[in-house]
């Protein structure tokens, strides 16, 4: 049995542990850097530069759907880069700005402050730390699992909405019409219809010719770095044709200096409390998101990931990001995938590439002031409608109605409601319908197949007047043992006749406290009723946990019984032959095959059961000792069949089948007491009750039969 070390730690024990684990974590960089070999230098740094053309128009182009400077998203993207990559787990994943999360920044700052002022921009800083210290801690607790519940439909639903949203929000800059930036869609549609015909021509004509440029890229050269090339051909048209001039809007000069230490109200308790809840939601998209990614292509290289260890990463990128004048980071697929097919060896292809992008604002930082709005626009237009993944959605809503109400649901919410509320609804949705399945797992009573070779739902099929089988297929933990309890009651009152029950437990792999006391409830409710329970497929831990609770002492190791012998054990061990030849017609199992069957007739006159009152009763001791006495002192008939008496009998006691007993008892003796032997008493105790309905009244059943005398190590007669 194991046990819980921890339960018999010291304090100084737990706590010298849990500083090992964290620092191993904060100790990322050192085996990255112990591991590197110079033939990974070249390609890592190739991939990088690849990568820079990639993150420096997109740096820029979240930055402003957050409704903040450019130099914010590439601070963001050259510290996060960094950062992420030394701490976190994946060789390929690139942490930096994205759309999502950008959105998602906006979204909780609005409902704070206006956008533009200094309070803004101190405010996404401090959201990303807040968000940063929640997934450090997240990932030194352990806690990576918890992306697992998060459905993938959750992401396809709120990622097709946040393309939505940032379409919406675009195109007052493509048009340059003058519509303030709201994340709901309503206000935004309506002011801007009622002001279509003042959008600005020159503006409208840069950002269609941006998305032209990189819809032809994509589709003749699609390894070209599409965004970059446009915003370049975009600043090129302004700086030659004067458009500034004629009312297009363009950036500020970027700065040229190193990312600085920002001034963030760290201590200001009520704007922590008004950033929580938006806090809260971005961490968990933030999470899913890179985890999501960094399977997806973990799973083409083949490398093992360890979420806790990217959960640290994305924190203290996060963390970084907000300290030096950037904003909430995560992971970006398409970056990553940029950043695997170009030839990266590991993680320091995402550090060069942050290297990257600060050489490029240090050197070119100037040329900033040529990059028109409009142009900016229609790059985010085009990645937001690459968002809406129609081929997952379509795939969803064909598939799995449950998935597609949550992906529908997330949608609707993202577009309609505020986005930090949307994304926990369906975090909290997906969490609901993962306890709903887990708390209603799959109960069926079983039986064999045709060939006997499997065992299948019940249904139809004939079941066994004595056994009665039910597999269960989830865990047994506190919130599915009512569902299982119901199940298996509605069995008893469906099949009231069975008084042996058999669980199958092969798919159950937890049992907790609550599972054993539903397990112990049903025991004891078979027992009291004169039946029993066994249990076969029972799982090692599920088996540890039973032994450790007494669950195991109470059932009787017995009753715990081996996959492949579980039936045939029950067959001849524990079943009523009697009721099988005298009371059944089904034949259920393969054992029953070769079973003469030997309906009860009126002639019988066998009640369904005998009370042990009802007839007198000699215990194999008592027996023995008459039998040693004298033996023709007493009259033993087995009333047996055939195959069963040859296989062991007592000695001296004669063939006498049960259904022969009415025709022929009429000849057994009255000056001497009739001893009836069966295998388990049950057969014994209806002859004894059919004698005496026929006036004898010297007559006594072997309380235990045969069962009970071989158990006593008393002889047995084998021919």
């Amino acid at each position: 049995m194991l046990s819980d070390n921890s339960g018999s730690q010291s304090l100084p024990d737990v706590l010298r542990s849990g500083l090992l684990n964290t620092s191993a974590f904060l100790a990322r960089p050192r085996e990255l850097f112990l591991d590197y070999s110079f033939e990974k230098f070249r390609p890592d740094v190739v991939a990088g530069l690849t990568v820079a053309m990639v993150v420096i128009p997109q740096a820029i182009a979240y930055a402003l759907i957050a409704e903040l400077p450019p130099h914010m998203g590439l601070y963001a993207a050259v510290v996060a880069s960094i950062v992420g990559a030394l701490w976190g787990s994946s060789f390929h994943l690139h942490t930096g700005p994205t759309n999502a999360v950008s959105l998602l920044v906006l979204s909780t700052l609005l409902s704070i402050v206006g956008p533009g002022s200094p309070e803004f921009l101190a405010l996404a800083g401090l959201m990303a730390v807040m968000v940063g210290i929640t997934q450090l801690v997240m990932g030194l607790a352990r806690m990576g699992v918890l992306v697992n519940f998060v459905s993938d439909s959750v992401i396809v639903g709120f990622t097709a909405g946040a393309g939505i949203l940032i379409s919406i929000n675009q195109l007052p800059h493509l048009l340059l019409l003058p519509v303030q930036v709201s994340p709901g869609v309503p206000s935004v549609i309506t002011t801007m219809m009622s002001r279509l015909l003042e959008a600005h021509g020159y503006s409208l004509t840069l950002g269609l010719g941006t998305i032209a440029v990189m819809v032809l890229i994509r589709t003749w050269r699609p390894r070209w770095p599409a965004g970059f090339i446009a915003m370049v051909m975009a600043a090129v048209a302004v700086a030659l044709l004067g458009l500034e001039g004629r009312g297009v809007i363009v950036l500020s000069e970027l700065p040229r200096a190193l990312p600085k230490l920002a001034r963030l109200p760290v201590f200001d308790l009520s704007l922590i409390g008004k950033l929580s809840a938006g806090s809260l939601a971005v961490s968990a998209i933030g999470l899913v998101e890179a985890m999501s990614i960094s399977r997806s292509v973990a799973s083409e290289t083949g490398q093992r990931l360890d979420s806790n260890q990217e959960f640290v990463g994305q924190g203290l990128a996060n963390i970084a990001a907000g300290v030096f004048s950037g904003f909430t980071c995560s992971g970006s697929f398409t970056r990553t995938i940029v950043n695997r097919s170009s030839g990266a060896r590991t993680q320091m292809a995402s550090v060069f590439s942050g290297l990257w992008v600060l050489a490029a604002m240090l050197l070119f930082a100037p040329l900033a002031v040529y990059l028109p709005r409009a142009a900016l626009a229609g790059v985010l237009l085009v990645i937001a409608s690459r968002m809406v993944n129609l081929v997952e959605v379509r795939r969803i809503l064909r598939t799995s109605i449950g998935d597609s109400v949550i992906m529908v649901s997330t949608l609707l919410a993202t577009v309609f409601l505020p986005l930090e509320f949307a994304v926990l609804a369906g975090v909290l949705v997906s969490f609901g319908r993962f306890l709903v399945k887990t708390s209603t797992p799959r109960v069926v009573p079983v039986v064999p197949d045709e060939n006997f070779r499997y065992f299948v739902h019940e249904g139809e099929r004939p079941a066994c007047p004595q056994l009665g089988m039910i597999a269960i297929e989830g865990p047994l933990y506190f919130g599915a043992v009512h569902h299982v309890d119901e199940v298996l009651h509605a069995n008893r009152e469906r099949h009231p006749e069975q008084r042996l029950l058999l669980l199958r437990l092969h798919q159950v792999d937890h049992c907790d406290v609550s599972g054993i006391h539903m397990l112990e409830a049903v025991v004891r409710q078979y027992r009291d009723h004169g039946g029993d329970v066994y249990l076969v497929g029972t799982r090692p831990q599920v088996l540890e946990m039973m032994t450790s609770s007494g669950f195991e002492q109470m059932i009787g190791s017995d009753h715990l019984l081996a996959r492949d012998r579980a039936v045939n054990f029950l067959f001849h061990n524990v079943l009523e032959p009697s009721v099988c030849i005298y009371e059944c017609e089904r034949r259920v199992f393969a054992e029953c095959q070769a079973l003469p069957k030997h309906p009860s007739t009126a002639s019988l006159r066998i009640p369904i059961t005998v009370s042990d009152h009802t007839v007198r009763q000699l215990l194999p001791g008592n027996l023995k000792s008459r039998l040693d006495a004298d033996v023709s002192a007493v009259e033993l008939i087995d009333v047996r069949e055939e195959k069963e008496y040859l296989r062991g009998h007592v000695y001296h006691a004669r063939l006498l089948p049960l259904p022969k007993l009415v025709e022929k008892g009429v000849g057994l003796p009255h000056d001497r007491p009739i001893v009836f032997v069966c295998r388990s008493g049950r057969r014994s105790m209806h002859a004894s009750y059919i004698l005496q309905d026929m006036g004898y009244s010297d007559v006594y059943s072997l309380r235990g039969g045969m069962v009970a005398w071989e158990a006593e190590g008393f002889p047995v007669v084998t021919e």
